[in-house]
């Protein structure tokens, strides 16, 4: 099994290794007036749900900002004007189409992971963009906490909290993760998320990467404050199931935690975009390699033809699959207008058991080659 980060560092890991219809049904989105002659969508109640067992509201699918600001690892090793205003279509259509939480984290394109700009950065920049335009526009916004090894205590949580306020152009977030479990400290790290809940500052908390055992000693230790401890969010994918093998996706369902599904069409490799004779380029493309390509394409073949009967593409038929998991938000990443508006084509309509069940066991034949290696401490 090879491994690779899903933060962007200027390094990566590696390491070797209920009943469904069969209905179509799409939900008719609903336009209200804006202020001024434009208009705007209106989101209901049907399209969001709790996450976790906190009292915050997100849609059933969000976007991931990773890529946004990043030229370590994405972007071809560059950023310029044409992939911001890219990212700027890519928010703007997310919106239009009734998809408003946000994932982004203190990492993502900062100097520190060898970025151009950071995601937080655009973000705040696009939101304010946003609502000057529509001023009653509704974004949820998540974004992480780097468990550093330096960064020590409780204070420091709510330091780096407030920094990413600042370039957020926020005065509060609706969701604050731990990125993932430091070396140490861990219990400081957990106290500040449930200081930033009381201060007023977050709606939620969650972490990120947390294996079972850190899931449910997270949980608990926050529940003693009465604080839910309301996400996890961890790499999951029809091709990567590993949550399920360690107990992870079982410990979210139990505890009423939601799991949030990083990579859920596996960086790509699961939208049909990439063949053998075509891989990904950049870093992607030393794990998605031609040999992987090669026994990925009877799963992709047989998620096309599913597709076809929904009127729905590869990419839609795999995020779907995870949404039919129950307690899964799937963020996939979106770069331009063009994937934000087919990613929200991803919910509205169900794929059936038997769907379901086979996929999963056309996709079992094929090893796993993406993960995060924190997943298994």
């Amino acid at each position: 099994m090879v491994m690779a980060t899903h933060f962007s560092f200027p390094f990566s890991y590696v390491v070797s290794e209920g009943s469904r219809g069969r209905g179509r049904i799409v939900p008719k989105l609903v336009r209200a007036v804006a202020s001024g002659d434009s208009m705007a969508p209106a989101k209901s109640e049907e399209s969001k749900v709790k996450l976790g067992g906190s009292d915050l509201k997100v849609t059933k699918l969000g976007i991931g900002v990773w890529s946004w600001g990043d030229n370590s690892y994405w972007n071809d090793f560059q950023w310029d004007d044409r992939k911001l205003k890219a990212a700027k279509g890519a928010f703007d259509t997310s919106l239009d189409n009734g998809i408003d939480f946000f994932d982004t984290a203190e990492v993502y394109g900062s100097k520190f992971s060898l970025g151009a700009i950071s995601s937080e950065t655009l973000l705040g920049r696009f939101i304010k963009e946003r609502k000057e335009r529509y001023p009653g526009a509704e974004v949820s916004v998540a974004t992480k906490y780097a468990a550093l090894p330096w960064r020590l205590g409780r204070e420091s949580v709510i330091t780096a909290l407030k920094d990413s306020l600042g370039r957020l152009g926020l005065s509060s977030v609706d969701l604050y993760q731990l990125h993932w479990p430091g070396l140490w400290g861990n219990e400081g790290y957990l106290d500040g998320l449930g200081d930033a809940v009381e201060q007023g500052l977050v709606k939620a908390v969650g972490v990120s990467n947390y294996s079972e055992k850190r899931l449910r000693d997270a949980y608990e230790r926050l529940k003693k404050r009465g604080i839910p401890l309301a996400s996890n969010q961890v790499n999951y994918s029809l091709i990567y199931r590993a949550p399920e093998q360690t107990g992870v996706k079982a410990a979210c369902d139990e505890l009423g935690v939601t799991l949030i599904a990083y990579s859920p069409i596996a960086q790509g490799a699961l939208t049909g975009k990439y063949t053998p004779e075509n891989p990904p380029s950049g870093p992607r493309g030393r794990i998605y390699t031609r040999e992987f390509l090669t026994k990925l394409q009877p799963l992709l073949n047989r998620i096309k033809q599913i597709g076809e009967n929904y009127s729905k593409t590869p990419t839609q038929v795999a995020l779907n699959w995870l949404v039919a998991q129950g307690n899964v938000i799937p963020i996939p990443g979106a770069k331009n207008a063009e994937q934000a508006k087919e990613f929200a084509g991803a919910i509205g309509w169900t794929l059936t058991d038997s769907e379901v069940t086979e996929l999963r066991s056309l996709a079992s034949e094929i090893n796993p080659v993406v993960g995060f290696p924190v997943e298994y401490l």
